[in-house]
C-alpha cells in the first residue's frame, strides 16, 4: 500500500506522474522551495495559492471533479497527502484537452523544488497578494514551503540568450523614462555555465543602458530582479517588496518585526518592568554601565 517517495520527488530518477512534464522555456508559474518534503510541499502549494487566487480572480470552476478542501487538507497527515496529490493527478488527465487548470504542477528539474505553471493570471500579482497578507496578518499558513518566488518570464539558460531576453522583458520598470533602485537575486541550480558575479554584472550593465537613472541599492531597493537558472531554463521576474517580505520566505515574513530587535536589546530575559521603548534604553545603559562599574560621575 505504501508508495515508493520517488514518486512524487522531482528531480530523482524514477517513476513520475502519468502526464506530467518538466519546467520548459516560455512557461509562467512559482518557484517554490521546500525542505526535503516536496510531496508535503506541492499539496500546501495548491492550498495556499487556491485560497488567494479565489479571493483574486473568484473560484476556479471545474467539470464535476469533487474538488479539495483546503481547511482539511492543511492539518493533513502525510496519507492525505498522497489522497490529495492522487485527486490533483486524476483532475489533470481529466481536464487533459479540454481545458488546462489554473494551478498545475511540474517537475522543476532541481530537488526541493517545485514549479507551478500558472494560466491565465499574473503570477507576481498573486505571490505578492501572499506574501503581503502572511506579513500584515502574521499567521503561519505553511509547514514546509520556504520561499514563493513568480516566474513571469522564462528563457535559455545561456548568458547569451538571457541578456537578449531582458533587454526587453526588463523594460516596463527600467527603460526611459521609469527607472529605480534595484539589487539583483541571482541563483543557479545544476548549472555550471553560469558564474553568479559575471550575470550579475551582465545585468546591471543592461540596466543601466536602459536608463542611467537606475542605481543598485542592497540595502532597500525599489524592485528586485530574481534570476533563478535551473538546468537549460532560466526562470526571471521583478518583485516588489522583496526585503519587506524577507526574499518572499513565507515562513520569516510572519514572524514579529519586534522578534529580532528584542533579541538584539535583551539576549538573556525580558525586563520585568519598563516595557516598550523605556524598558529597552534602560537596558542598554544598565549594561553600559555594567561594562564601567566604577566609572566615576
Amino acid at each position: 500500500m505504501k508508495r515508493s517517495k520517488k514518486r512524487y520527488v522531482s528531480g530523482q530518477q524514477g517513476k513520475r506522474w502519468k502526464g506530467s512534464r518538466e519546467l520548459e522555456v516560455g512557461m509562467q508559474g512559482i518557484l517554490i522551495t521546500c525542505n526535503m518534503n516536496e510531496r508535503k510541499c506541492t499539496a500546501e502549494a495548491f492550498n495556499l495559492l487556491n485560497e488567494y487566487a479565489d479571493k483574486l480572480y473568484g473560484p476556479e470552476k471545474l467539470q464535476n471533479n469533487k474538488g479539495s478542501s483546503s481547511s482539511e487538507e492543511e492539518e493533513a497527515e502525510e496519507e492525505d497527502v498522497d489522497v490529495a496529490l492522487k485527486k490533483e493527478v486524476a483532475q489533470l488527465q481529466s481536464s487533459a484537452g479540454k481545458r488546462e487548470r489554473r494551478f498545475q504542477a511540474l517537475e522543476s528539474g532541481a530537488n526541493n523544488v517545485i514549479f507551478i505553471r500558472t494560466h491565465n493570471l499574473e503570477p507576481d500579482k498573486l505571490v505578492h497578494h501572499i506574501l503581503s497578507d502572511l506579513h500584515s496578518t502574521k499567521k503561519k499558513k505553511s509547514r514546509v514551503i520556504l520561499r514563493m518566488l513568480p516566474v513571469t518570464g522564462t528563457c535559455k539558460a545561456f548568458q547569451e540568450d538571457m541578456l537578449k531576453y531582458l533587454t526587453t522583458f526588463l523594460e516596463p520598470w527600467f527603460k526611459t523614462p521609469h527607472s529605480a533602485t534595484y539589487q539583483i537575486a541571482f541563483k543557479a541550480r545544476n548549472s555550471s555555465h553560469n558564474k553568479r558575479e559575471e550575470i550579475i554584472k551582465s545585468i546591471a550593465g543592461l540596466v543601466g543602458k536602459l536608463n542611467p537613472k537606475n542605481k543598485v541599492d542592497l540595502t532597500n531597493p525599489e524592485l528586485t530582479i530574481i534570476v533563478e537558472v535551473i538546468k537549460a531554463v532560466c526562470c526571471v521576474s521583478v518583485a516588489r517588496d522583496y526585503t519587506l517580505y524577507r526574499k518572499y520566505n513565507v515562513q520569516e515574513v510572519v514572524k514579529e518585526d519586534r522578534d529580532e530587535h528584542q533579541r538584539l536589546v535583551s539576549p538573556a530575559s525580558p525586563l520585568e518592568e519598563g516595557k516598550g521603548p523605556f524598558g529597552e534604553e534602560l537596558q542598554i545603559l544598565t549594561s553600559e554601565k555594567e561594562k564601567n562599574p566604577r566609572r566615576s560621575n
